[in-house]
């Protein structure tokens, strides 16, 4: 049976969960694939040969185009085929495929291993730099278009792609639903268009099939000295959306993302780059964009209309991966509480998350202007890209020995042939970092460092709050002793701490001196799968007549409702009182502590900053406004 893209589904346990459901006919959910997976690896024939013939001084001749030509088919087939289409799309994390996934496959749910987080965390941030850098060399190249139709266009490519990107960010909070519904079809006529391009432009020339053998690009590898290794970095570009085709696959399946791309995708980029390399062989001008020459000069501005569309279609998968990755990446631990609007019912991955969109267009629109061209903007991209393919690599050789139970030599084998292709295609991409590269390096650092400095900062509050919790029986006594006054309903409290009375039970008695006559308290925690079983999303016991204490535990990709939850306990035989329900939250200022023992102080102080800037935790619970009571509480870290 066939899967279509995940979707929310309520459940009487207090979760919306994202489920598989079956729907759809399989070549639907192919054509679902194109425009949510492919739009990335789709429209690199933009620039890609050109960037990679730019390494070649004057018309190179035909062995020369020949092995360049070689490099590219295989790299498609190498890298984005065996390695992702197949390799890597079969270890998923319960339907969820991308580094982060993997991280939390083998990091976290198989055991602690703090070396392959910190490998995925990086390989995440590097992500980020990757997804400020395609919407810029995406446009630009499609755009760049209009200087074969007149020179005159020339000097307004830059302001067009400006107001395009600014246009693309701005409709982001308005959700993409109904744009996303046309995004397949149009992905679809843009592979087809490339076909029939690139069957036509192999007929001038139908010699250039010759580099299908791949003696040609290891011929001008071994031949080409240190200009020929380099290349390397030109020709990754035909495969920078492999990364993102692996992350997308929880959206639209294994099984239509590959039939998407043996069907329709695959063929027609093994065409168009011969046919482009068929125009060099012909002797067309390489100093412009090759791919334009393949069209009739009469239909030129469909096709260049058609490309701006296919490259805003892409860079719109890109931001919205950036969003369901940041979403994962809050609820794993790693980023600050940031606020996520859910933009359409119909799709669990329709979301807006409006500090990356913003802070995506500022990178974005910086890296275009001051690039400039597309060939500019060239010795930028690539670098993230094949560095997060390096780490994912690694974590697909600890993958076949754990979870395929591979011997130590067949995963070295096939793990370490993908290892030696990526680390090349780095080594490659390094020689760019005066030139560009070190730019997405930047912005991974700067993502990285936020994703360890929260992490630190989390870790250190619920330490020091599992230090404060008070044991129940002399809570009890307390209360007891104190003659304090129950009053009638059900006081839920939200808390860190996994045992005993919580610090923010324990104050809220300290000031208000009264309690209510039933207690419930609620620990919620992410696990490292995408999604919980119902059987295992709620543990409740009751400790003392009346007094409970509950543990809830919701997947990566679930929104944690808890009147839901509560309604779930009930149900079960918890005596609480649904009509009389008040939701009690800590909210923690953050301080340095006094002794020296606790985190370096700038770490502390950056801490402290994103805390109080993170979304609210009422909002993130879906607790409803009018029954949340807040405590403040300082916590020295």
């Amino acid at each position: 049976m066939d899967q279509s893209p995940p979707r929310p589904a309520s459940n009487a346990d207090g979760s919306v969960t994202v489920r598989p459901a079956v729907a759809g006919s399989l070549p639907a959910l192919g054509l679902s694939a194109l425009g949510v997976v492919f739009g990335d690896i789709g429209t690199s024939p933009l620039y890609t040969l050109k960037t990679v013939l730019s390494f070649t001084p004057g018309s190179p001749d035909a062995a020369t185009t020949l092995g360049l030509l070689s490099l590219v088919i295989w790299t498609l087939i190498v890298v984005t085929t065996i390695k992702y289409v197949w390799v890597a799309m079969s270890v998923d994390n319960d339907g969820e495929g991308g580094i982060l996934a993997l991280l939390a496959l083998l990091g976290v749910k198989r055991r602690a291993r703090p070396v392959i987080i910190a490998v995925g965390l990086f390989g995440a941030a590097l992500i980020y730099g990757d997804g400020a850098i395609t919407p810029a060399i995406s446009v630009l190249s499609a755009l760049e278009g209009l200087d074969i139709v007149t020179p005159a266009f020339a000097p307004y490519v830059l302001p067009a792609a400006v107001v395009i990107l600014i246009a693309l960010f701005a409709i982001q909070p308005q959700g993409t639903a109904r744009i996303g519904r046309a995004f397949g079809p149009i992905m679809a006529v843009w592979f087809v268009t490339i076909a029939v391009l690139g069957i036509w432009g192999i007929s001038q020339h139908p010699s250039v099939l010759a580099a299908i053998d791949p003696r040609y690009g290891v011929s001008y590898l071994l031949s080409g000295g240190m200009p020929g290794f380099l290349v390397l970095g030109a020709v990754f570009l035909c495969v920078t959306g492999a990364e993102a085709l692996y992350a997308d696959m929880g959206r639209s399946g294994a099984l239509p993302t590959r039939l998407a791309w043996s069907g329709l995708v695959f063929p027609s980029l093994v065409v168009i780059y011969p046919a482009q390399a068929a125009m060099v062989l012909e002797g067309a001008p390489v100093a412009d964009n090759i791919f334009y020459r393949l069209c009739p000069s009469f239909l030129l501005v469909p096709l260049i209309l058609l490309a701006t569309v296919a490259t805003i279609i892409a860079s719109q998968s890109i931001i919205t991966g950036a969003f369901s990755m940041t979403r994962q990446a809050i609820r794993l631990g790693w980023l600050p509480r940031l606020h996520i609007t859910q933009t359409s019912a119909a799709g669990y991955g329709q979301i807006y998350v409006g500090t990356v969109n913003w802070l995506l267009m500022i990178a974005t629109l910086g890296l275009t202007i001051g690039f400039g061209k597309s060939d500019n903007l060239a010795a930028a991209y690539g670098i993230a890209v094949s560095a997060t393919m390096l780490l994912t690599s690694a974590l697909l050789f600890i993958a076949m020995r754990e979870i395929w139970g591979w011997s130590l030599a067949a995963a070295g084998a096939v793990a370490g042939a993908f290892i030696v292709v990526d680390a090349s295609f780095f080594a490659a991409n390094l020689a760019k970092v005066a030139q560009g590269g070190y730019v997405p390096i930047l912005l991974a650092a700067f993502v990285y460092g936020i994703m360890l400095i929260w992490h630190l900062g989390a870790v250190a509050v619920s330490a020091r709050l599992q230090e404060e919790v008070v044991p129940v029986a002399d809570f009890m006594a307390q209360i007891t002793a104190g003659n304090i006054p129950r009053v009638p309903g059900t006081a839920v409290f939200l808390t860190r701490t996994e045992r005993d009375a919580p610090p923010v039970m324990v104050w809220h008695l300290k000031h208000n001196r009264a309690l209510h006559e039933r207690l419930f308290v609620l620990t919620v925690e992410t696990g490292s799968t995408p999604w919980i079983a119902p059987s295992e999303r709620l543990k409740v016991e009751e400790i003392v007549p009346n007094f409970w204490r509950a543990s809830a535990r919701y997947g990566f990709m679930e929104h944690p409702d808890i009147p839901a939850l509560l309604r779930a306990a009930h149900e079960r035989g918890c005596a609480i009182d649904l009509s009389d329900v008040t939701y009690y939250v800590g909210h923690e200022t953050v301080t340095a502590r006094d002794d020296k023992k606790g985190l370096p102080r700038w770490v502390e102080a950056l801490f402290a900053l994103m805390q109080r800037n993170s979304a609210h935790l009422t909002e993130y619970l879906r607790l409803p406004l009018d029954a949340v009571v807040e405590i403040g509480r300082q916590i020295a870290i």
